[in-house]
């Protein structure tokens, strides 16, 4: 029996098991997307209505509705990157195409009760983009990226034969280090340690050269269903259905390499190559309501539940390591996680539950009367709170041998989840003044920090400005979105001491076009 449980545990373990606490914010701390119109107003849709994005922040809104539209929003980013890793600063670029809300309103009038209406929408919006490129490198005198698998492989439990079996429970990590010599046993003072090769040079008072280049790609494709209904214009209620689709992709290189002229330190260079892909499916619901207490205000009040989603993701690490020898001599060896994995990608499948949302939102239109034509322009602000260390992960393979595991992959990684990150508020305001067929609008967004950490100084800025053309049925709008992202980055994690890491500022710049026409 001892032996069959330990089969299991080792089957499960060659699962991919690459979550971090990162991915805890990947499907939470992002900018909402939206039509040029909901952009050019800092995102502002709590309470305003009368636009697709509705769908995807107050359902209600889209009661406003009494006819029909069609709506297509194109966009293109534009993202400069810098990274500040211990005093060195790097830089890069990455622009793609986006999308925004794209899709149809069917809005009708009761026929009992003209006063009354009600309204349907189907849109598609790419509500995050995770086209990116992160590179910093720099000298390193304080830690090397090899720690975290020796502290892995040191308080894991399991030999070296263990370690280096056809079915290793470590297949990404420790057993790449052992295989390669990047980490071994040593004996210090007659007791058995793991040590990483580049930490002979660190003790020797030298530093290691790190390189980290990081491509990731993809998005977050969120399809919805709303239904509106209108209570002759004073109270306005909705719930939207979203069904996200994920696709996330990573391209990791990390080297290290010794700056030395020393060939008896017995380290020289190693490079670390990790493939990552992530897909899955999610469910989730919108609750809102709009109300109007007076004929120029608008409140409004919008509830999302957590997204459930369903992922598999699929993994494979590779290994290259130059060790020197006693003689002085390089010694290189090499190392595939699929010789671990029979071969093949490493794959697993687990559930992700994302934080719960709550936005509270306020709007004053100037002369609101139902000839829209003559209204003038609007101001709007909605106050948005994310619990962000609400998110879980879960895996049902692993539920079932919990009882024969010290420490749950999964239950360990929400305790971190729950220490890292915090709930933080977003604050969004816009305006807009109509002259005739011609609009101007102005906008700004703030997105708080996630962390708990005061250290880590994170936060997302958005100025943003646009024009509109509306005349008989037809509308384009044209936005431009300057972002400014503060957050941080860890080239690897360590327990046992403080983790070094890089500061993130990215500006991107988002050139934002809605067509649409009423029918």
């Amino acid at each position: 029996m001892q032996k069959i449980i330990l089969i299991i545990c080792m089957l499960i373990s060659v699962s991919v098991y690459a979550q971090v606490p990162e991915d805890a914010l990947r499907y939470s701390w992002f900018s909402q997307n939206g039509t040029a119109r909901n952009m050019a107003i800092g995102g502002a849709m709590g309470s305003l209505g009368g636009d697709i994005t509705a769908t995807f922040i107050n359902p209600a809104g889209i009661g406003f509705y009494k006819t029909g539209e069609v709506v297509i929003t194109p966009s293109f980013l534009l993202n400069d990157n810098k990274a500040n890793y211990r005093d060195n600063i790097t830089s890069g670029k990455k622009n793609g195409f986006n999308f925004g809300p794209t899709g149809i309103i069917l809005g009708s009038v009761s026929r009992r009760r003209p006063e009354n209406s009600s309204a349907f929408s189907f849109a598609i919006n790419q509500s995050a983009n995770f086209n990116n490129t992160i590179r910093y490198n720099a000298l390193n005198n304080y830690s090397s990226f090899s720690e975290q698998f020796a502290e892995e492989f040191a308080k894991s439990g399991y030999n070296i034969n263990d370690a280096l079996n056809t079915l290793s429970p470590l297949p990404y990590s420790s057993a790449l280090g052992l295989y390669t010599y990047l980490i071994d046993t040593v004996t210090i003072n007659g007791e058995t340690v793991v040590r990483g090769a580049p930490e002979y040079l660190l003790d020797s008072g030298m530093a290691v050269r790190q390189d980290m280049y990081k491509k990731t790609g993809g998005g977050l494709y969120d399809f919805s269903f709303a239904f509106a209904g209108n209570n002759k214009d004073k109270f306005l209620w909705g719930i939207s259905l979203g069904v996200p689709l994920v696709h996330y992709s990573s391209n990791t290189t990390f080297t290290e390499s010794d700056t030395s002229t020393n060939a008896f330190n017995r380290f020289e260079s190693f490079t670390y190559h990790d493939e990552f892909i992530s897909n899955g499916i999610g469910f989730n619901l919108k609750l809102g309501a709009i109300f109007k207490p007076a004929e120029y205000f608008r409140l409004g009040l919008a509830v999302h539940t957590p997204t459930y989603m369903v992922l598999t993701e699929t993994r494979t690490s590779n290994l290259t390591t130059n060790t020197e020898t006693p003689t002085g001599a390089v010694q290189s060896l090499s190392i595939s996680s699929r010789e671990f994995t029979n071969n093949q990608e490493g794959e697993t499948h687990y559930t992700q539950t994302s934080p719960w949302k709550a936005i509270l939102s306020a709007s004053y239109v100037f002369r609101e009367i139902e000839n829209v034509k003559k209204q003038r322009g609007f101001i709007t602000a909605d106050i948005e709170y994310v619990h962000h260390r609400g998110t879980r992960f879960r895996s049902d393979a692993e539920e079932q041998v919990d009882r024969d595991r010290d420490k749950p992959y999964y239950k360990a990684l929400n305790n971190v989840v729950k220490d890292t990150y915090k709930g933080a508020f977003n604050f969004k305001v816009g305006g807009e003044l109509k002259f005739n067929t011609i609009m101007g609008r102005l906008g700004f967004a703030y997105y708080g920090k996630p962390y708990k950490d005061d250290e880590f100084k994170a936060n997302q800025m958005l100025l943003s400005g646009g024009l509109g053309y509306r005349n008989k049925g037809f509308f384009i709008d044209v936005t431009y979105v300057h972002k400014i992202i503060k957050d941080v980055s860890f080239p690897y994690r360590l327990e046992d001491r403080a983790n070094t890491f890089a500061t993130l500022k990215q500006k991107q710049g988002n050139i934002v076009a809605t067509v649409g026409f009423k029918f």
